[in-house]
């Protein structure tokens, strides 16, 4: 007789409630320090190579301690490594706030990193535990899918406002309360769940992976910030080599850092395909429309923040609506045509022009939103839904490297076409001086640094070629945004063709998505 799964009570919404908590809490750290940056540089005496140390290193270490960090939920307890990620993010970040140097800022960051990579993994891995009712899982899905939404969206707000009132130390305080609520509620409210059977983590993988995923970050990055050069690819060569290592490594291993057998369950496979592809087109288009906010529109972080939040409330109604809509739907159509209308909202961005002002910007942002809203909340649903209760951690620590490594990805290449149509697109207008004249065309950001030491009316025309320029690049990274997602959503059509509607029986729903799906043992929650 198929059995019914049992349905969550007051203690699981409540122990969600505190999940989201500091999942959103993580998102906000990732931005409100660049609105900081100009008041602690100064204050510290940072170098340029500090700054971008600062601000870059917490998103390094986090990436490349994810699969460690899910993988030791699996082996020891999820709830433990979340409550001693808590812990350690909490105490870190009295530290980054009090910080006398930019060394030990940058030392606090990157323990920052290391302490945040826990909570993406091990908060997936214990709604897994708490919510085995597909429908109930669909509506915590969405609801800490917007707390990440509602985390990048704050950021620079909530930066804002502290700075407003308080020294630039501030913005790292936030975290003492949140984690220390974590710390309080969580051990009454939140379930211990793991592996019964897992074995003795492997500290040489755990290197193998961070000397992975480390420099094939970096080198994305500095791909998108300066252009294609050796060092870059170098950085991106390494990662790709040591990743060969890692796996050939993986399969060896009785007890490996991470179980490729997952990989071999469809919809899992599947669903972590469409999130890394989906992370590269919607990183590199967003990065593209926030650089046009800052650059042509002149716009500060807190305001350019606060101009996205039209937008935003739209993806976070989309993600709300979107479980209610895959219990009647198939979630290829909700998908398929999800992704459908995020190419159109790309060519509303081709429309953009000098004089269209904001509102084009943001209409054609805001149906890309709306139509990427189902995208997140799914492709999570399915991740956590077909993997096995034991492996939840890790397969929330899969997900969430491939969007990293997606974002950076889709950053670099989509932020090298645009930058290479800016280039190619850019006239210098008479009267600009040889050396400014260099510095703007080479990006939108040099041609607004060198305006301010020329004259008023050649200035003006100088940005007013820039501008022009930087849009034909939106131009074309919108349009390609627009070609990759009408692809992905052919990909998603033949991928989860087989998902019925969430309303379908459990049993025969686990069925399909579980195919393959290795046997495992449950360890049961305390």
């Amino acid at each position: 007789m198929d059995k019914v799964a049992p349905r969550a009570g007051r203690r699981e919404w409540l122990g969600l409630a505190v999940l989201i908590l500091p999942t959103m809490l993580t998102m906000i750290d990732i931005n409100v320090l660049f609105l900081a940056l100009p008041r602690l540089s100064a204050d510290l005496n940072a170098t340029a190579i500090q700054q971008l140390w600062i601000t870059d290193s917490y998103g390094f270490v986090s990436a490349g301690f994810l699969v460690t960090m899910g993988t030791l939920g699996d082996k020891i307890g999820r709830r433990r490594v979340l409550m001693s990620g808590a812990a350690a993010f909490g105490l870190v970040s009295v530290l980054a706030a009090y910080s006398s140097s930019p060394e030990l800022l940058i030392a606090a960051r990157l323990l920052l990193g290391a302490a945040g990579a826990t909570v993406m993994p091990s908060t997936l891995g214990l709604m897994r535990s708490m919510f085995k009712d597909p429908k109930q899982m669909g509506t915590a899905i969405s609801v800490w899918a917007s707390a990440i939404i509602a985390g990048v969206a704050l950021g620079p707000v909530v930066g804002g406002v502290m700075l407003a009132y308080f020294w630039w130390g501030s913005v790292f305080l936030i975290a003492v309360p949140v984690m220390g609520l974590l710390l309080v509620a969580g051990p009454f409210l939140l379930p211990e769940a793991r592996d019964p059977d897992a074995g003795r983590l492997d500290l040489f993988s755990v290197f193998l992976a961070l000397v992975t995923v480390l420099p094939a970050v970096y080198g994305l990055k500095e791909l998108a910030r300066d252009g294609w050069g050796l060092v870059p690819a170098a950085f991106i060569v390494v990662g790709v080599v040591f990743g060969r290592v890692f796996v050939v490594r993986q399969r060896k291993l009785a007890s490996p850092l991470l179980d490729l057998r997952l990989l071999r369950i469809p919809i899992l496979s599947s669903a972590l395909l469409v999130g890394l592809l989906f992370a590269v087109i919607q990183g590199g288009s967003g990065f593209m429309v926030t650089q046009h906010l800052q650059l042509v529109e002149g716009l500060q972080p807190l305001q350019a923040g606060l101009w996205l939040l039209p937008p935003t409330a739209l993806l976070i109604s989309g993600i709300y609506l979107s479980p209610l809509l895959a219990r009647r739907i198939r979630a290829e159509y909700l998908l398929v045509g999800g992704t459908l209308l995020a190419a159109a909202g790309q060519f509303v961005i081709t429309q953009v022009s000098a004089t269209s002002g904001l509102a084009v910007l943001l209409i054609g942002f805001g149906i890309v939103y709306l139509g990427i809203s189902p995208m997140g909340v799914l492709v999570a649903q399915f991740t956590m839904g077909s993997c096995p209760p034991e492996m939840a951690s890790s397969a929330a620590s899969l997900s969430a490297t491939g969007s990293e490594l997606g974002a950076a990805l889709g950053i670099a290449a989509l932020g090298s076409v645009g930058s290479f149509v800016y280039r190619s697109d850019f006239h210098v207008p008479a009267g600009v001086p040889s050396a400014a004249a260099d510095a703007a065309k080479e990006s939108m950001a040099g041609a607004a640094a060198v305006a301010p030491n020329l004259p008023p009316q050649v200035a003006a025309n100088l940005l007013d070629s820039a501008r022009d320029s930087f849009n034909s690049g939106l131009h074309v990274v919108a349009v390609v945004a627009a070609v990759l997602f009408v692809g992905l959503a052919g990909l998603v059509a033949v991928t989860f063709r087989q998902v019925r509607p969430s309303s379908a029986d459990p049993a025969e729903q686990a069925e399909e998505v579980g195919a393959d799906e290795p046997e495992m043992e449950s360890q049961p929650a305390d």
